[in-house]
């Protein structure tokens, strides 16, 4: 029950449909609550602010001016990347899960529940049920009525002084009832749940050696100004790799300073001056030292030189001791033309420095850079300038069936899954580290059973489904590509496609190369995009 005689419920219903993206029915919605909230018993108990057309600098002002305890947002969501607001000049602007988190994490004293009425907008709500009780996010696409009958049944139970739970199963219902099948897109997260999950992913993620690329990059790091490029597809074990490499550097006596450009605020990516400093300090920090950017930086270099500087005369000055930056998702600076073709340059300046067979040379001798990136983005750059074509590059390879069944055996799952088993898993997902880890994570639970997982994963019940919504959206966001693609999945032979398709959706991960032709990764994709690209 959600009665409290003291205090009156504030809800507050934010939209945006901004110029250049579908027409969504957003005042229809709105209406609808409306509507249905002054019909209810408790309707003296709830009152309602809005804010419409709101760009991502009203969020705050909005949270700000009404106080709400519940928020409701209807807009457009595109996954991972974020929903869509408006920037201050009319633009697109995507707001990412991270920094939506860190906003709602400000007002959980005073927030209890949000609803995300937007499409692919889970991501969104797991970032921020990390800090409050009850979100509400989309799985996948959800249509116009739909979303309207979720937000019917769900604002008509509170009316009726139902908890939030019970809100979210009406709204649900309403979807069905209404002859809809989308009754599933909706789902509930709670912060008890998101904080057993993450300590479950934590508990449960296991890095399972592919020789010989561990033993590769044991030894490169310990060459005088070395750079290893770890690359691949995401969530094929890069990270846990670095890690390794990492640990191995400090096994040596090295000093370790890693860098995850996903942390990096989006102010700090749009100016290179800030970036480079935000980066001294970052490393400073990581070392104990206290930075020291008056002492070396100074107006009358360029800021590549300024960097540089402070690494030379500083960072690596300071012992004889070498130190290893790592720096992890290098490809966030893709997208961010002011930054990314100068820091290659400046990194690229580095490894060339080390070669020097004089007093600066030994000075980044001491440098070992560690680069890891994913895949799907496709960076352009003078060959001479970046760092991308020189030291060593791995390319993290797929799990064979003896490292497949070593999984098995260390999740303890030996006896319930023989060979045979493994094998028609990898016949369905190959030996995708990602999501054969996710399976066998999964049949963990003493009730799942391989035949269900094997019968379910190419649909969105499936516990694959996250992964295959990411791939659609990419293929979605390019035409070519999902064309490119559907001829991939229907044919019954390897198929040519035109070389820059055929590159782009290896990067992804969507294909694997049979000389000039491409044919499906995997038969999860096969089986999930014939259907989804008719």
């Amino acid at each position: 029950m959600m009665s409290n005689q003291n205090q009156t419920r504030k809800i507050l219903l934010l939209s945006a449909n901004p110029r250049g993206s579908s027409q969504l029915r957003l005042g229809e919605e709105m209406r609808e609550i409306k509507e249905g909230l002054k019909r209810s018993k408790h309707r003296d108990q709830y009152f309602i602010g809005t804010a419409e057309a709101v760009r991502y600098r009203d969020i705050h002002r909005a949270i700000l001016e009404y106080e709400p305890h519940i928020i409701h947002f209807s807009g457009h969501g595109t996954g991972e990347k974020g929903l869509v607001f408006e920037d201050e000049s009319g633009q697109v602007k995507l707001v990412d899960a991270v920094a939506l988190a860190g906003l709602f994490q400000l007002f959980a004293d005073q927030i209890e529940c949000v609803v995300l009425n937007a499409c692919f907008s889970e991501y969104q709500a797991l970032g921020i049920s990390q800090h409050i009780n009850y979100v509400v996010g989309m799985s996948q696409e959800i249509g116009d009525k739909a979303a309207i009958e979720f937000a019917v049944g769900f604002y008509d139970a509170l009316g009726a002084d139902k908890g939030y739970e019970f809100a979210y199963k009406l709204g649900c219902s309403l979807i069905r009832v209404a002859g809809i099948a989308e009754n599933l897109t909706p789902q509930l997260m709670t912060k008890i749940d998101t904080k057993s999950l993450n300590a479950s992913a934590e508990a449960t993620t296991i890095y399972i050696e592919r020789p010989p690329i561990e033993a590769k990059c044991c030894e490169a790091i310990l060459q005088p100004g070395a750079l290893i490029r770890l690359r691949s597809p995401q969530k094929m074990g890069k990270t846990l790799l670095l890690e390794k490499v990492i640990n191995h550097a400090r096994e040596q006596g090295y000093r370790t300073a890693k860098l995850d450009l996903k942390l990096a605020d989006i102010n700090i990516l749009t100016d290179l001056k800030t970036f480079l400093q935000w980066i001294c300090v970052n490393i400073s920090d990581s070392l104990e030292l206290e930075p020291q950017l008056d002492q070396y930086w100074q107006e009358v270099f360029g800021l590549n030189k300024n960097c540089t500087r402070y690494f030379q005369k500083y960072l690596l000055a300071v012992t004889e001791t070498p130190l290893v930056l790592a720096i992890d998702n290098f490809e966030r600076l893709f997208a961010y033309p002011e930054i990314f073709p100068q820091f290659c340059l400046l990194l690229r300046g580095w490894y060339e420095a080390a070669k020097q067979g004089d007093k600066i040379g030994n000075i980044w001798k001491k440098l070992r850079l560690v680069v890891v990136h994913s895949t799907e983005a496709y960076p352009s750059l003078d060959i001479n300038h970046s760092p991308f074509n020189v030291g060593l590059a791995i390319e993290l390879p797929e799990f064979n069936l003896q490292q497949v069944e070593l999984l098995a055996k260390q999740y303890e799952l030996a006896d319930k899954l023989g060979q045979q088993d493994l094998s028609e898993l990898m016949g369905l997902v190959g030996g995708h580290p990602d999501l054969i880890q996710q399976a066998v994570a999964y049949l963990k639970n003493p009730q799942a059973t391989i035949e269900e997982l094997l019968q379910l994963a190419p649909t969105e019940q499936g516990i694959f489904s996250d992964h295959l919504r990411q791939q659609l959206w990419h293929l979605q966001h390019n035409s070519q590509l999902e064309l490119g693609y559907k001829k991939v999945v229907i044919a019954n032979a390897p198929v040519r496609l035109d070389t820059e398709i055929a590159f782009k959706l290896h990067s992804l991960g969507l294909v694997k190369l049979s000389g000039n032709d491409c044919i499906p990764s995997y038969e999860l994709y096969r089986q999930y995009f014939t259907v989804r690209l008719e």
